[in-house]
């Protein structure tokens, strides 16, 4: 057959054969042989069984070039198909892994959903065991405070700031009362600049529970005695205010500048009166009775743990059945942008707006402006900057949080309105604030006082099952404080910025290794017991001296 193919292949072309006529008959001869022979008379004389062969031969030559072309077509296919397999696999692996982590449509970004893992929603129990509360009021415990009238005298303070830096500056009040044996007249809550509220601590705190609570520790009054006539000169008269208290302040210096003072005049007020006292340089059992102000002393209005209580049922209560709610404290407003220094994503105008209002604010730091872009890349890179409400989104994704989950925000008017809070608002679409959740006739009662619905997010947050804080501040680290104090069972996180700077504007950082960082990482950021240390923050981390082992 092989032979046929061949002389096919020679296109009929005649070949002289020595061969003699017998031998072309002989069974031994080739069949090409006789072919040939014919071909000399020009096939007129050609036996007919050699014609069918030599038509069978070329059947067969034309079903195997049909065979071997669809083979090809067929390899053609099959690699193809393979190619597309292959490519699907690389899409696949790089939607997962891709450049820029999220995609974004619009005003809407779209981020990988991530399995939710056990320990979503609370600390694991082997954790939150070992240590338990121990600053609360010692019962039975023989109080060793003299008489009002044997106290070395007064001392007055206005506490400044919002609800949560008044709140500090009462426990510090409290703490250098006791330091100096002094008496302390009821602070007086000043009105901030940005507030503008005029509310009194009996506006806010259970007065009779205060005094109350505290009453073996120091001697508390509603009011500046009687018999000082110069209230209205109290905080103006240069002979009765002390001033020059440094910041974190020891224990040593207000026994040794402050009290003489006290002894001579009678009554004294401390001004200012913002972070006076320090943490390590100060005696345990002042550390303690701060916490005891803190987390036992200071209580909200009835009126207002009620209506918190009420939002966070409607929180656990939104759907079908009870769930599980996030609180998160959002930090970006004018204001907080505006003081961070901090550059943000946006058009000419907006950036040129916010320019002039830093300039009217902080003509100081503001300056000319130029040193500004190198300041505001090194604090992104250290982790400085507020979160944006886009970061936050892509953060909480990658922790594992659904689009279901529900959410709780606490803030105010957030930098950039709608636009800027809708990548959060589009990926998580159940978040809500107080405004949304109780009536406007329910809020009418607090709107008096701004430092009431302050007390109602600051609540809410509280009893969070997850608290998520975006930047510093003394509202998130009481936050976490509290939660901590009783007993660390509830997650707390506190971001990675530092982190979450660099991995956010790494062009080549994939979404995978993204979600495995922001992990690994806040695994440790979630309000579990922290060792203290040198200058440690007490209420954020009261863990010593105010917590004792179990």
């Amino acid at each position: 057959m092989a032979e046929l193919r061949h002389s096919s292949s020679l296109g009929g072309r005649a070949t002289p054969s020595p061969r003699k006529r017998d031998d072309v008959t002989s069974p031994l001869s080739s069949s090409s042989d006789t072919h040939l022979s014919h071909d000399d008379d020009g096939g007129r004389d050609r036996h007919p069984r050699d014609r069918f062969r030599s038509l069978f031969s070329n059947h067969f030559q034309l079903l195997d070039e049909t065979a071997r072309n669809n083979f090809k077509i067929f390899l053609f296919f099959v690699t193809l198909l393979a190619f597309a397999g292959l490519y699907s696999v690389y899409s696949v692996i790089s939607h997962l892994n891709a450049p820029y982590l999220c995609t974004k449509d619009g005003i809407t970004l779209h981020c990988p959903r991530v399995k939710e893992a056990p320990s979503l929603w609370e600390n694991p129990l082997s954790a939150t065991t070992s240590w338990k509360s121990c600053a609360e009021r010692r019962v039975g415990a023989i109080s060793d405070l003299p008489e009002a009238n044997e106290t070395n005298g007064y001392i007055f303070i206005h506490a400044e700031g919002g609800l949560n830096q008044q709140r500090i500056a009462i426990c510090n009040a409290v703490a250098v009362a006791k330091i100096m044996n002094a008496t302390l007249i009821l602070p007086v809550l000043k009105q901030d600049q940005i507030w503008k509220d005029q509310t009194k601590f009996k506006d806010i705190f259970d007065v009779d529970h205060f005094i109350d609570y505290l009453k073996d520790d120091v001697q508390i009054v509603r009011d500046i005695p009687s018999w000082f006539t110069d209230k209205s000169e109290l905080f103006t008269s240069i002979r009765r205010t002390v001033k020059n208290i440094p910041k974190y302040a020891p224990a040593q210096f207000y026994i040794d500048n402050v009290l003489p003072r006290i002894k001579e005049k009678k009554i004294m007020a401390l001004k200012p009166f913002v972070d006076r006292l320090g943490y390590d340089n100060v005696p345990q059992e002042i550390n303690r009775l701060r916490c005891r102000v803190n987390y036992h002393a200071l209580k909200f209005l009835p009126k207002i743990d009620k209506m918190a209580n009420r939002l966070v049922e409607r929180m656990r209560n939104r759907t079908d059945s009870p769930k599980p709610f996030m609180a998160l404290h959002l930090r970006f407003e004018k204001g907080m942008v505006g003081l961070s220094f901090c550059d943000f994503v946006g058009t000419r105008a907006e950036k040129a707006l916010m320019g002039l209002y830093r300039l009217k604010e902080w003509p100081r730091r503001f300056k000319d402006g130029s040193h500004l872009w190198p300041l505001a890349l090194q604090k992104r890179k250290e982790g400085r900057c507020p979160l944006e409400p886009g970061e936050v989104a892509v953060m909480l994704r990658a922790m594992g949080y659904p689009k279901e989950t529900q959410i709780y925000v606490a803030s105010g008017q957030v930098y950039g309105g709608q636009n800027r809070m809708a990548p959060l608002r589009n990926m998580f679409p159940n978040l809500v604030t107080k405004e949304e959740l109780a009536t406007k006739d329910e809020l009418d009662g607090f709107r008096k006082h701004v430092t009431s619905l302050a007390a109602l997010d600051f609540l809410v947050c509280l009893k969070s099952d997850v608290f998520v804080m975006t930047h510093g501040g003394n509202f998130a680290k009481l936050i976490i404080g509290a939660r901590r104090y009783m007993g660390h069972r509830q997650k707390s996180i506190k971001p990675d910025k530092g982190l979450l700077s660099k991995s956010l504007g790494d062009p080549y950082m994939g979404w995978a290794t993204f979600v495995e960082d922001v992990v690994i990482t806040h695994q440790t950021r979630t309000g579990l017991p922290e060792a203290t240390f040198p200058n440690y923050d007490i209420w954020e981390n009261p863990l010593t001296p105010c917590m004792c082992k179990a």
